[in-house]
């Protein structure tokens, strides 16, 4: 009988709000006054809870109450789904793109479709890239502190392609791996795959001038109650929350790494945005550090050529990911991109998106200016947390009606509390357009605080 009625009451409860006769927000009654209101058991009351939010339907958030999900959304808060309606203005994505990259793109297919060695590129190439090719990417790293041999450099497809070949080659289904309690989507989905634990990080504020940054004391102390095999972190641009870490927090970050023998999966796919960053994490600990980066967000998403920065011990497992995975590396366009490498067209481009990031973030903050924002002033994301009485869900919903697409946190979020907050991409619209799309962002958040159906 108890079953049958804590059923029922599942079912009710479902069907209200699938019905929209439970609106998106609505606050449930605490599970004490759902067990009064139904006569059941505080332990019944909570795990008709506990399965609604299994079936998606509502969330539970420490100190506010069970809310009403907004089911509307597309799954993963739409950072699952890459595609956008043409009519939407794209918050959600960046792939930054300038005017005059098209006219370097066109020249450089010609140039390369003139070489005398297009056949050679045509063929299988070595797994982890040609001799010559590792060689142009070490000579632009050093360019960037990390002063690392050619055969230490593996080029991917990609800087996802290079996570997930660290993640296959070194680390095994069920290592606990620690990473910023909000972090890369793309991590989250690969550790998923592999069946990895992630440990969160917390993230506290340093003070007015510190801004947010990983609480590294706690991984300490975390690292003495767990078996933590690694740790992700992004120390220069971190993606949602724009830090620049210190040299000290480096230097700390690499103690207790070096203490609890962890490897470290550095991913520096923005840190071409930052300006003069002290050094990276594998300059500091070389020899259990792998070095994750690539070039879709300097030059353009659709060129899928990334490298990993490993210590030679781990180069041959590497390569056995690469050739299982894809073979061997995309030959066309790492040769352009290794065209572009020696006659110093990505140094201009990286220069010229570090100048328009820091455009588009000035706008977004003066836009946005009575609100929170969190990020770096080069930047191509913002972070914004939202008024305490705003649900992120709302202004999710609100902002597609309004043609708009920005990210929840809750794709970011590694540990169950999820903030209410979103993620902004400010690269991957026209400026004009950008300036539409924030002023639409400040619109909805004030009129869901105001507690006003928002309409586009």
């Amino acid at each position: 009988m108890a079953r049958s009625r804590y059923k029922k009451l599942v079912d009710s409860l479902a069907a209200q709000i699938r019905a929209g006769q439970l609106a998106p927000g609505t606050r449930l009654p605490t599970h004490r006054e759902l067990a009064v209101q139904e006569r059941i058991a505080l332990v019944t009351a909570s795990r008709i809870y506990a399965e609604l939010a299994i079936m998606g339907l509502v969330s539970g958030e420490a100190g506010r109450g069970t809310f009403v999900r907004e089911l509307a959304l597309p799954p993963g808060h739409g950072v699952d789904q890459q595609t956008t309606a043409a009519e939407m203005l794209d918050l959600n994505f960046n792939y930054p793109a300038l005017p005059e990259q098209t006219d370097l793109f066109r020249s450089g297919l010609r140039q390369l479709a003139s070489a005398g060695d297009l056949d050679a590129l045509l063929r299988y190439q070595p797994h982890a890239g040609r001799p010559h090719e590792r060689a142009a990417v070490a000579q632009y790293l050093a360019c960037r502190g990390l002063a690392v041999t050619a055969q230490q450099v593996l080029i991917v497809s990609g800087a996802q392609h290079g996570l997930a070949a660290s993640v296959m080659a070194l680390l095994d289904p069920g290592d606990v791996v620690a990473v910023d309690s909000l972090s890369y989507p793309g991590f989250k989905a690969l550790a998923e795959a592999q069946r990895l634990e992630l440990l969160p990080i917390p993230v506290t504020h340093g003070g007015k001038c510190a801004g947010l940054q990983p609480d590294l004391e706690s991984l300490a102390v975390q690292c003495t109650q767990r078996r933590v095999r690694a740790i992700y972190a992004m120390p220069t641009l971190h993606n949602p929350l724009g830090w620049v870490l210190s040299l000290a927090q480096r230097r700390r970050l690499v103690a207790i790494a070096r203490k609890h023998d962890l490897l470290i999966i550095e991913d520096a796919a923005y840190a071409f945005l930052a300006d003069a960053p002290p050094a990276p994490l594998a300059a500091l600990a070389p020899e259990r550090t792998l070095y994750v980066s690539g070039f879709s967000k300097s030059l353009a998403t659709g060129l899928r050529v990334g490298y990993v920065v490993a210590p030679t011990k781990w180069v041959p497992q590497l390569e056995r990911v690469i050739r299982v995975t894809t073979w061997n590396t995309p030959g066309l366009m790492t040769a352009l991109v290794c065209d572009w490498l020696a006659d110093g067209s990505v140094a201009r481009m990286e220069a010229q998106k570090r100048e328009d990031a820091a455009k588009r973030q000035a706008m977004a903050r003066q836009i946005l200016k009575e609100l929170h924002c969190v990020g770096h002033s080069a930047s191509y994301f913002l972070w914004l947390p939202l008024p305490a009485e705003v649900r992120a869900d709302q202004v999710v919903m609100g902002l597609l009606r309004a043609k708009v697409a920005v990210s929840s946190a809750e794709p970011f979020a590694i540990s169950e509390r999820v903030p209410h907050a979103i993620r902004l991409a400010l690269g991957s619209v026209a400026l004009p357009m950008l300036e539409v799309a924030l002023r639409q962002v400040a619109r909805v958040i004030y009129a869901c605080s105001c507690g006003v159906t928002t309409s586009p």
